[in-house]
């Protein structure tokens, strides 16, 4: 079965971290990167089930709305239930050696 992608898209490291935790803990799915998109936006990118993924993905939004601060850090999230296989080829979001041990599909 393909494994469905989950992305958060924060502003800091901080809540990149809280945001990836939260996902990692919430649910069966692996995270399998992050980007730094610019300056201080990061992506957290997670792979599973589509169940798990939207669980997760929910998660992580929760998550970041709980980062103490004035400043609204989420700045979007998305689940892509069965990404095309030139999406995953060209695209950071493929389960990769550095993840394996954690890989739950």
């Amino acid at each position: 079965m393909p494994a469905a992608v989950g992305m958060v898209e924060v502003k800091g490291l901080p809540p990149a971290l809280a945001v990836a935790d939260a996902m990692a803990k919430a649910a069966s799915v692996t995270v399998v990167g992050y980007e730094k998109v610019s300056g201080a936006r990061y992506t957290v990118i997670v792979r599973g089930n589509v169940s798990e993924v939207e669980a997760s993905v929910d998660a992580g939004v929760d998550a970041v709305k709980r980062v103490n601060t004035e400043e609204d850090l989420l700045l979007s999230h998305h689940v892509i239930a069965n990404p095309d296989a030139n999406v995953v080829g060209v695209l950071p979001i493929d389960y990769r050696e550095a993840v394996e041990e954690f890989n739950l599909r």
